[in-house]
């Protein structure tokens, strides 16, 4: 019997190993779920009412027409919520699932309170929370980590037209994960093709790809924040364009990242702490490289400085994402060299963030949190 209010829990990610070489075909990428959360709370209703906390957007009215959902609300914001909303209800439309009124609740906490952006996937969290919510409060069943994940993927490229997905599968599954990117493209043109999603879910998905993997014992994960946020769009258009102006030192980029990230995955498989920290200063050196070429800085001075300072104490260090300013992420050989870095960071003026590897995707949790959300 479904519960009359539910609370879900969505982590964020960070990105490990791989970034720009995942939106080509079949490249691998390894992401993790951190600690850190959206909350979306679903409750039994008499009209439908929807607040998005982190806006101070309150009691939007909305209505589903069968075929999308229409909200009470011109502001822009709002986007990938409703489109999110859509997605989910027109899945449980298509599996004869009656929609009730409910009301739904969007808390975010992936951002500073004072709302700086610490680059861990927001927009992809809230979709798989906003769908997540709505599946789990009305399908008989629990639904699954993939269905979650297909579902707000196809919200994401609707209403972003393109990224990797990356964030989507961490937040929908957990952990961290060895990943291929379905392809933006595929995906925008497999549902325009699609007359359900129903049919879109059970396609050959040919690029996709997910592996969940985990960390060897020994290595602890640092996570520093520089400063700056940096428009993950902007760096990726600049990087693409390489693809046309100079073929050569793009292909060399795909190649030294592939052989960075595939060095990452043997050390996490075989319980490698050395093999892994090679492949996470491969993956620095590319990007860097790739940075140059491109003439953007993926790796900022402050970003240097906390590769450096990870070097320093015996681990390998990278921007985590897109770089240019953002999160930065060590991955250290010893809990007393993670907190000999930690503290090299605070004195080098970057702010160690406490965030850590987090095994779970999107989840229902404690009922008595609901109350917490307003």
């Amino acid at each position: 019997m479904p519960q009359s209010s539910m609370i879900i829990k969505t982590p964020g990610k960070l990105m490990v190993a791989g970034e720009f070489a995942v939106l080509q075909p079949y490249q691998q990428l390894v992401v993790m779920a951190v600690d850190r959360f959206v909350y979306a709370t679903i409750k039994d209703s008499a009209t439908n009412d929807l607040h998005l906390m982190d806006f101070q957007l309150q009691n939007i009215g909305w209505k589903y027409n069968g075929d999308k959902v229409e909200l009470y609300s011109k502001d822009k914001r709002t986007t990938f919520v409703q489109t999110s909303m859509t997605t989910a209800c027109n899945y449980l439309n298509e599996q004869h699932i009656a929609i009730p009124p409910f009301e739904l609740t969007i808390k975010s906490e992936l951002d500073d309170e004072s709302g700086v952006k610490y680059g861990l996937g927001s927009s992809a969290a809230v979709s798989t929370s906003v769908i997540s919510a709505i599946l789990n409060k009305f399908m008989p069943k629990k639904p699954e980590a993939k269905l979650i994940y297909q579902l707000a993927a196809i919200a994401h490229v609707v209403t972003q037209g393109n990224g990797s997905g990356a964030d989507v599968a961490a937040s929908s599954y957990g952990g961290f994960l060895n990943y291929s990117s379905f392809q933006a493209e595929w995906l925008r043109q497999a549902y325009e093709e699609s007359q359900t999603l129903t049919e879109l879910i059970h396609r050959d998905w040919k690029y996709a790809s997910l592996e969940p993997i985990s960390l060897p014992d020994s290595v602890h994960v640092c996570i520093g924040w520089t400063g700056k946020p940096a428009s993950t769009k902007k760096l990726v258009e600049q990087i693409l364009k390489l693809k046309t102006t100079n073929s050569k030192r793009f292909t060399s980029f795909i190649r030294h990242s592939e052989q960075a990230v595939a060095n990452v995955l043997a050390g996490m498989k075989q319980n490698n702490p050395q093999l892994l920290l090679q492949g996470i200063k491969e993956n620095r050196h590319a990007l860097a490289a790739v940075g140059r070429d491109a003439n953007v800085a993926i790796e900022t001075p402050l970003l240097t400085t906390l590769c450096d300072i990870a070097e320093q104490f015996g681990g390998s260090g990278k921007p985590s994402g897109a770089g240019g300013g953002d999160c930065g992420i060590a991955f250290m050989p010893s809990n007393q060299a993670a907190e000999a870095v930690l503290a090299a960071w605070e004195k080098a003026g970057i702010k160690p963030l406490a965030l850590h590897p987090y095994p779970h995707g999107a989840v229902v949790s404690d009922i008595k949190y609901i109350n917490e959300m307003k």
